[in-house]
């Protein structure tokens, strides 16, 4: 949707008498936001269309939309919310500013994330803003962004590339390591995330006790990781064993696999 009285294209003469990009810079700062909740995102509108440099030229509830709004209006900010169903908005970001290098994207995000600044910086992003911030403080954000003034201190922008730089090592090694693991090791984590015990997993394998605690052994030290709890939540998290619902009853956990 878009604010009332505020329709006006690109190039055409805009509320207040002055053209868009396509001809001389309107006055207003065009203002495109996305946020896959619309009470949110109208809230917004609302807000930001009281200050009379702003023109809100659409609110969007998703990414697809963003990317296509972006292109119809051409907006000098986009505030864009980073968590949404299907492509995110990291992903949007990197979109829309290879379509338009000129575009500022302010990424919103309603949870904290030690990375989410890195990332956003690195899709295109000029920074990002918490969805609990003032009203005062995100419209002077987006002056900010629109003048080409850094929302973060050089210094906090190092760190998280930093961080971030360090997490994604971290998470290559983790991969290789799990890449290591045969297939009997890999079975024997599966069976431990469905919650068997060491015996049951002993007898479904048909191995003893002690064949299976050199296979736990063996997964430990190929992980890196001084627990089957740790072992397990490493393969997990990246997606080499799946999870069952153990607090099912039996007969219901067939019937929904």
């Amino acid at each position: 949707m878009t604010a009332e009285g505020n329709t006006s294209r690109p190039g055409n003469h805009g509320p207040e008498g002055v053209e868009g990009k396509t001809g001389p810079r309107s006055k207003a700062i065009t203002v495109l936001i996305v946020d896959d909740e619309r009470t949110f995102g109208e809230a917004l509108e609302l807000a930001l269309a009281r200050e009379k440099d702003f023109r809100i030229v659409h609110v969007a509830t998703d990414a697809t939309q963003a990317i296509r709004a972006a292109s119809e209006h051409q907006p000098d900010v986009v505030l864009m919310d980073v968590a949404m169903p299907g492509m995110n908005g990291i992903e949007a970001t990197r979109r829309i500013k290879e379509a338009d290098p000129n575009a500022a994207v302010l990424i919103l995000s309603g949870h904290e994330d030690e990375h989410l600044l890195a990332r956003a910086v690195a899709a295109g992003a000029v920074g990002m803003l918490q969805k609990t911030e003032a009203i005062v403080n995100v419209a002077t954000s987006v002056r900010r962004a629109h003048r080409g003034e850094p929302l973060h201190d050089e210094t906090e922008v190092e760190g998280a590339m930093r961080r971030l730089r360090h997490r994604r090592q971290t998470d290559d090694d983790a991969a290789r390591r799990l890449d290591r693991l045969t297939p009997r090791e890999t079975e024997i984590l599966s069976l431990m995330a469905e919650g068997k015990s060491q015996e049951e997993i002993s007898t479904l394998l048909g191995v003893t006790p002690n064949t299976l605690r050199t296979h736990v052994q063996n997964v430990l030290t190929k992980l890196a990781v001084h627990s089957k709890v740790e072992a397990l939540a490493l393969a997990i998290r990246f997606g080499k064993v799946d999870t069952v619902n153990v607090t099912d009853p039996p007969e219901r956990a067939e019937r929904t696999s």
